[in-house]
């Protein structure tokens, strides 16, 4: 029930209104997106630069239908990475690209095509491109072409989703040398037959995850903003012999900024992921709407910062 009404306030420009301009909700949206424009994410990843965070931009938007709204995507990231050049950001800010904005959905062919463009521009400025991980149907068609893209330019990132009842066996693929994973639990609602429900099974599987990519040769990139998840994190890299320049933290946009600031002081590397674009309020929605309990997630998350 609550699902389906969170579903229609997206679809409502009236609510959108609201959100964008009553003080108190809109204060809540500038917390945890960038703004519309690429003008917004410089703003804001410079400030981060400067506080000794790294960076990772999502150009907000899932719904190309067309092969002329890819190829718009395509070139806004193309943009966006060569404005984070001329204003010396990278690399540190590299990009999280989602490739159902790329064409996915309806030509994969289109969305490696696409990715790789933008994999192309971001070497040539000196960054990286990460792949974000949407639901379950799209995990192989993106490890698919993850593997594709990497040929050519092997510092591409993935995403590997704790909650997904296979990724213990994906954390061994791609655990090798150079391999960059980011290990979040995941946040789509997802049917029992592929995904965990319970909140202390996914914590379990993020740890033996954890523990595969930390015993490999890869990079490892923890997103999590769980305390507890954070502090094996850390006591896994000193197991493992990984010093703070072999892995990473990663947190999201407006999420606990004390602990992040808490973790550079500790040497370590943290990175946040900070989405902006037109879409931010289908995008909030849309979160909220693939697991309502996120709402709670966002209550603490504000008491927590």
């Amino acid at each position: 029930m609550l699902r389906t009404v969170i579903l229609a306030a997206a679809r409502s420009s009236r609510c959108e209104r609201l959100v964008a301009t009553a003080p108190v909700t809109r204060n809540v949206v500038h917390r945890f997106v960038a703004g519309p424009r690429p003008e917004d994410a410089l703003r804001v990843t410079r400030a981060l630069v400067a506080d000794g965070l790294t960076v990772t931009l999502d150009n907000l938007g899932e719904d190309t239908v067309t092969p002329e709204q890819a190829s718009a995507v395509r070139d806004e990231y193309v943009g966006l990475l060569e404005s984070l050049a001329a204003d010396g950001l990278t690399p540190a800010a590299e990009v999280s690209v989602k490739l159902s904005a790329l064409g996915q959905t309806f030509d994969e062919q289109l969305a490696y095509d696409n990715a790789r463009a933008i994999c192309a521009a971001a070497e040539a400025r000196g960054t990286t491109v990460t792949l974000d991980m949407e639901d379950h149907t799209t995990t192989d068609s993106t490890l698919d072409i993850l593997v594709k893209l990497r040929a050519d330019y092997p510092s591409t990132g993935a995403v590997l989703q704790a909650y997904l009842r296979r990724t213990e066996s994906d954390c061994r693929q791609l655990a090798g040398a150079g391999s960059r994973v980011r290990l979040c639990k995941g946040a789509y609602r997802e049917p029992e037959s592929v995904a965990f429900q319970s909140a202390r099974d996914v914590d379990r599987s993020y740890v033996r995850c954890l523990s595969i990519l930390m015993a490999g040769a890869g990079y490892p990139m923890l997103a999590t903003h769980d305390p507890r998840l954070i502090a094996i994190g850390e006591d896994r890299a000193r197991w493992f012999d990984r010093g703070p320049n072999q892995f990473e933290f990663q947190m999201l946009y407006g999420i606990r900024s004390a602990d992040q600031a808490r973790l550079i002081g500790d040497g370590y590397t943290v990175r946040t992921y900070v989405p902006y674009g037109e879409e931010w309020f289908g995008y909030l929605m849309r979160r909220l709407a693939e697991r309502p309990a996120n709402l709670a997630f966002l209550a603490h998350a504000l008491m927590g910062r």
